[in-house]
């Protein structure tokens, strides 16, 4: 299994769909956002949510690359914004650590 940071590396997208959430980051907020696309009460630590966000992000992925019917370009990028939030989120968090 691929660490964190080695998926997150990995993640290529069409530069459309990367510049959208690329700007949409500055305005993403967790309590809110993320508790909209993952469904939950409890909001989980950054690597956790960024796990989740990524598994939900490839099977977009795959829907897109198969022309799917329920495939909607439009959470597609919700969760992109989530995935670039979060990782700036828990960045900071550890340089706040250091």
């Amino acid at each position: 299994m691929l660490d964190l940071e080695t998926r997150i590396r990995g993640l290529k997208r069409p530069s459309l769909l990367a510049r959208a959430a690329r700007f949409g980051a500055d305005e993403y907020r967790r309590e809110i956002h993320l508790r909209r696309i993952l469904g939950v009460e409890k909001l989980p630590r950054h690597a956790e949510a960024i796990m989740r966000l990524l598994d939900i992000e490839n099977e977009m992925n795959n829907h897109r690359l198969d022309h799917a019917g329920e495939y909607r370009v439009a959470r597609h990028v919700d969760v992109l914004i989530a995935i670039a939030g979060e990782v700036q989120l828990m960045r900071a968090t550890r340089l706040r650590l250091l």
